[in-house]
This record gives C-alpha cells, sequence and structure tokens, in this order.
C-alpha cells in the first residue's frame, strides 16, 4: 500500500508546480485541524506552557498560524522529491554561506545545527550544493522502512549522504577532506539521564547532546543556522559561528548556545517551530545537580 500511494499518488503530484500545490494547503489545513484533529492537545499544551504570560487567544493565534505553516510545509515537502536544483537555490537561500565556506577551507570539517523551524527539508536537499565539501545529514531512520528510504533517496539527489545516527564513526572515520554535518537538535532525546537539562521555552528540558560530543570528538567547528521564511515559498538561512575550538570550551557552552539561539528565533516567530513534537516527555531527574555534577567530571574525563 506505502509503495501504491508514493508511486501513483505522492509523487507524481510533486511534479506539478508549486505554485498549483499550494492550492491544496488550506484543504490540508482543514484536515489537521478541524477533521482528524492532528496532535491538537500536544500542539496547545506545548504552546501554552511554552508562553504562560501570552492569553489563551494569543495562544490560539499561534495555534492556527502553526497548523497553516504545517500545511504549507508539507506541501513543500511534497515538492521537495522532484524539485529542481535551480528552482530550490531560489527558493532557499543562504545569507552568508561564507561563514561555513572559509572554515571549510581552511580545513576545518563543521556541524551545521539547528532545529525543525522553518523548511528544514529544502536545506537537507540542498546542503550539498549550497556548500563546498562533503556533505552529510545525520539522523534517526523512520519507523517505516519504504518511506524512510524513498525520502532518503531523493534528499540524496545532490550529493548529501544520511548517515544513521548509530553508524556515524565508521562513516566520519574514513573522511580526509572537511565536511558539514547537519544535525537537528530539537527533538526529545532517549535517555534522561545522558541529556542536558536546561531551561527552554519556561521549562526544564533535556537537550540532546550529540552535537557536543560530536565537536569534541573529532575536533569540528560547531555553526548554528537560522532559517527563517521570509515570503511564501521562500526562505532565507543565516549562519552564526558557536565555535571553532570546541575543546577550549566548558561542559555545557555549545548545547547552551545553540538552544538557546533556537529559543530566540521561536520567540520571534512562534508558528515557525514543529510544535506538535511531543518535546518535554522526559521526566525531571530527582536529582539534577547531582547528575549535573556526574556528567560534567565524565565529561571532562574524556575530553579535557
Amino acid at each position: 500500500m506505502n509503495k501504491i500511494i508514493y508511486y501513483l499518488f505522492v509523487l507524481p503530484l510533486s511534479y506539478l508546480p508549486l505554485y498549483l500545490l499550494y492550492g491544496l494547503s488550506p484543504i490540508i489545513y482543514f484536515i489537521c485541524y478541524y477533521v482528524i484533529s492532528y496532535r491538537k492537545n500536544v500542539v496547545r499544551l506545548n504552546i501554552q506552557k511554552s508562553f504562560p504570560e501570552k492569553t489563551a487567544k494569543e495562544h490560539e493565534f499561534i495555534m492556527q498560524a502553526f497548523y497553516l505553516h504545517l500545511s504549507q510545509v508539507i506541501i513543500e515537502g511534497i515538492k521537495n522529491l522532484t524539485i529542481s536544483k535551480k528552482e530550490l537555490s531560489k527558493r532557499f537561500k543562504i545569507t552568508n554561506p561564507e561563514v561555513v565556506n572559509d572554515l571549510l577551507k581552511k580545513q576545518k570539517s563543521i556541524i551545521l545545527i539547528g532545529g525543525h523551524y522553518g523548511n528544514w527539508e529544502w536545506l537537507i536537499t540542498s546542503q550539498a550544493f549550497q556548500f563546498e565539501g562533503k556533505a552529510f545529514g545525520l539522523g534517526m531512520p523512520m519507523s517505516n522502512k519504504f518511506w524512510g528510504q524513498a525520502i532518503n533517496k531523493k534528499r540524496e539527489r545532490f550529493g548529501l549522504k544520511v548517515i544513521h545516527s548509530k553508524n556515524y564513526k565508521e562513516a566520519l572515520a574514513e573522511q580526509k577532506n572537511p565536511y558539514t554535518l547537519l544535525m537537528l537538535g530539537d527533538q526529545s532525546p532517549g535517555d534522561t539521564n545522558k541529556s542536558y537539562w536546561m531551561n527552554f521555552l519556561n521549562q526544564q528540558t533535556a537537550v540532546q547532546f550529540g552535537t557536543e560530543s560530536l565537536a569534541n570528538t573529532y575536533d569540528l567547528a560547531v555553526v548554528y543556522f537560522n532559517i527563517d521564511k521570509v515570503r511564501y515559498g521562500g526562505y532565507e538561512m543565516t549562519l552564526t559561528l558557536i565555535t571553532d575550538s570546541p575543546n577550549e570550551l566548558k561542559w555545557g557552552a555549545i548545547t547552551q548556545e545553540h538552544t538557546e539561539l533556537l529559543e530566540q528565533q521561536i520567540n520571534k516567530k512562534p508558528y515557525l517551530w514543529m510544535w506538535s513534537h511531543k518535546r518535554w516527555k522526559r521526566d525531571l531527574p530527582a536529582d539534577l545537580n547531582a547528575l549535573r555534577i556526574e556528567q560534567e567530571q565524565g565529561f571532562n574525563n574524556q575530553f579535557r
């Protein structure tokens, strides 16, 4: 059934011009918001807890704006399967690519870290031609094997290599030339005790520590990417260098900064973030201070 849906419906649909596909956006919005109420309780609770100072009316406005944006991201995701390099270059621009390219010229490999904000799929697909050097995307495979393989094949068509988060050591170990490694750091981590805990959107939040760990293991520069929606079907990405010397920073500094940068984005345009994620499903450790001391000691023993 998945193959039938993909080859007879989704893939042919992606060949339509984007302006025609956007005509389906109101229908998708109506279905998600009013018909199936897609994760509505999760979205509402996340927004309420993140913005306790806002009124119920403001919460509802953010919620509806998010579902409108989500409907457009779904359309853009469908188009992403067959969008041309030329059109993608016009619709997804980087304001300061020299931040990354200058590091690559210095033979410095880079972690590109950001969140599920704006349109990350167009970044994944265009990464290989937006920057010099080899391009990798690191992540967990989709639960549905067919859809995961089909989507990753399309993501890789311009040169990106998608690598499983459990197999990154083999892929990175054989690299002799500088590369960019794309990571999304705003999903709920799998292990509470291995997470970095901090205040994020007015809540104690478990944050994935993988970016900081990889940066210190392989001496990678860390660059934060901010994807902003500047027009209908148009995005601009701005890069911020967090560090090109990760081994000189204290435990938690990288994780703290890239998460705070994402928080600043969300506060400016809340509706562009993926509120439907179950971001706060991890329970706060019983003794957080003891855990932080243990984590910092372990980090320093390994890297300092």
